[in-house]
C-alpha cells in the first residue's frame, strides 16, 4: 500500500496500522531505540610496526577500513582479547572516519575505528539489522550523529539513540530472505559480467594478434606455435620486429594509420564566459568518458560559443581518446563536441573506425607504462603516432569488430539488468522495512 493509503484524511490511520514518531507502521511492529536491544565495543588500535605481514600458528587476521575497502586482508596479529575479536555471524560497523559503513562475514581481530555491535538474537534477526542499518534513512541518521568535523564520530550514546523499526521475528526472517534472494542475482550478475569481461580481454589478446583467426581468414596458432627452435616461424605467419604476425598482416605505427590531434583548452579554464548549458555542444571531461561505453552520447558541460573558439572542435561519429590523468580511454562520439588538451582526436582513419577503437582498447592498459609522470599520468602525441599495431585486411577488421562489439552488447545487457535489479532492491527494501508491503500477515 502506499502513503495515501496508510493515513485516511490526514487524521484516520488504516486498519491494521499505526501512527508512530518514525510513521506509519504496522500494529504489530515497534519502535525501539537501539541502547534496548543491543551492546557495542570498540576494537583494538595496533601500531603499523607491530602488526605482521603475515600470518602465524595463533594469529588473527587485522580488519581495518583499508582492507574492507581494498578486499585484500595482509596484516595479522598475534597479542588480542576476546573481546575485540569477531566472527562471520557478528555485525561491525566503522565509527569513525567514514562512518556508517556496514560489515559482516569476516572474521578477525577489528580496529578501533570499528564498534562490534551484539544484540538480542532471539529478538533481532542478524539479516535484517544488517539490511536496517544499511538503508539510506538510517545511513542518514547515523552521518547526522557522528558530526560534520573533519573527521565524524559516533560515541557509544549517539548509537544507542538510533531507533529501529523492528517487526515479529518472523517477519523480520522473512523480509531478510527475500532481499538475500536479490542480493544473489545481483553477485550472481556481478560474477557473469566479470567472466564476460575475461572473456573479452582474452578474445582481444588473441583477435588482435593473429594467434586466433576467425573462419574465413587463415588458421590459428598457439603459443608452443609460435616460434619451433627458437628459430623457425609457423606456416602462415612471418617475424617481425614487433612480434610473430600472420604473413597477411603488416605492422604499422599509429601515426600514420591517423591524423592524431590534441585538444585546446580555455583558459582559465573555470570561467563561466566559456559554458552554456543550453548549447548543443559538449565539453567532454574524463569522467564523461568513464561512465560512458564505447559512444559517447552527452556530456555534464556544454560551451558557449567564445568557449568552442578557444577548444577543438570534434565532429559527431570521431574517435577521441583520452591522453592525461585516465590515460589511453578511447570513445566515439555521438554528439558534436569539444575536447580539451587531455584529450586527442583520431582523424582520416585509414582503418576501420570500431577496429581501431578496440585497438586503442587492447593498448589501454599499456599507455600507463609508457606515459610522462608528474603530477597527473599523460601521454604525448609522440609517443602515441610511433606506437606500432598489427593490421589485418579490411574485412578481418570488421569481422574482428563485430566480435567484440557483440561481447561488449552482452556486457551492457548484464549491466543494465543488474542496474535495474539494484533499483528493484532499493525500492522493496523501502517497502519491506517500513511496513509497506507485508510478508507476513500476523493480525
Amino acid at each position: 500500500m502506499n502513503n495515501e493509503q496508510l493515513i485516511i484524511n490526514n487524521s484516520q490511520v488504516l486498519e491494521g496500522y499505526k501512527q508512530t514518531e518514525v510513521g506509519v507502521i504496522p500494529e504489530n511492529w515497534e519502535v525501539i531505540p537501539l541502547k534496548v536491544i543491543s551492546r557495542v565495543n570498540q576494537g583494538l588500535q595496533i601500531a603499523i610496526e607491530e602488526r605482521l605481514n603475515h600470518p602465524t600458528e595463533k594469529s588473527k587476521r587485522y580488519i581495518t577500513i583499508q582492507a574492507i575497502n581494498s578486499g585484500e586482508f595482509t596484516e595479522y596479529i598475534e597479542s588480542y582479547s576476546p573481546s575485540v575479536c569477531c566472527t562471520e555471524n557478528d555485525v561491525l560497523m566503522t565509527r569513525t572516519g567514514n562512518t556508517g559503513i556496514i560489515v559482516t562475514g569476516i572474521s578477525g581481530v577489528f580496529h578501533n575505528n570499528f564498534f562490534k555491535v551484539d544484540f538480542d538474537r532471539d529478538k533481532l534477526n542478524k539479516d535484517f539489522f544488517v539490511y536496517y542499518l544499511r538503508t539510506e534513512t538510517t545511513q542518514k541518521i547515523i552521518l547526522e550523529k557522528a558530526g560534520t568535523s573533519t573527521i565524524p564520530d559516533l560515541n557509544h550514546n549517539d548509537f544507542y539513540s538510533i531507533e529501529i523499526v523492528l517487526p515479529p521475528i518472523e517477519e523480520q526472517q522473512a523480509i531478510a530472505t527475500t532481499l538475500s534472494d536479490i542480493d544473489a542475482l545481483i553477485a550472481k550478475l556481478d560474477k557473469l559480467i566479470a567472466k564476460k569481461r575475461h572473456l573479452k580481454t582474452a578474445t582481444m589478446q588473441q583477435l588482435l594478434t593473429g594467434k586466433k583467426r576467425l573462419p574465413g581468414f587463415g588458421e590459428s596458432i598457439n603459443n608452443e606455435q609460435l616460434i619451433i627452435n627458437n628459430s623457425q616461424v609457423p606456416e602462415g605467419y612471418k617475424q617481425t620486429g614487433v612480434g610473430v604476425i600472420p604473413e597477411d598482416w603488416d605492422v604499422r605505427i599509429l601515426g600514420s594509420l591517423a591524423s592524431i590531434q590534441r585538444g585546446a583548452s580555455p583558459r582559465p579554464i573555470d570561467n563561466p564566459v566559456w559554458f552554456d548549458r543550453n548549447s548543443l555542444v559538449g565539453w567532454v571531461r574524463i569522467s564523461d568518458v568513464t561512465r560512458s561505453g564505447i559512444y559517447l552520447q552527452e556530456t555534464k558541460q556544454k560551451l558557449s560559443p567564445l568557449g568552442i573558439q578557444h577548444s577543438r572542435s570534434v565532429s559527431k561519429g570521431s574517435l577521441i581518446m583520452s591522453i592525461c590523468a585516465t590515460v589511453g580511454r578511447p570513445i566515439i562520439t555521438e554528439i558534436d563536441v569539444c575536447i580539451h588538451d587531455g584529450f586527442v582526436v583520431l582523424d582520416n582513419l585509414k582503418t576501420e573506425q570500431l577496429f581501431m577503437y578496440y585497438i586503442l582498447k587492447w593498448l589501454e592498459p599499456s599507455w600507463s607504462k609508457q606515459g610522462q609522470t608528474g603530477s597527473q599520468m599523460n601521454l604525448n602525441t609522440e609517443l602515441i603516432n610511433s606506437t606500432a599495431v598489427y593490421l589485418p585486411s579490411t574485412l578481418e577488421q570488421r569481422a574482428i569488430a563485430t566480435v567484440l562489439s557483440d561481447i561488449d552488447t552482452e556486457i551492457t545487457a548484464l549491466e543494465t539488468r543488474r542496474t535495474k535489479t539494484q533499483a528493484i532492491k532499493q525500492g522493496m527494501m523501502q517497502e519491506l522495512l517500513t511496513g509497506r508491503t507485508r510478508l507476513i500477515n500476523n493480525e
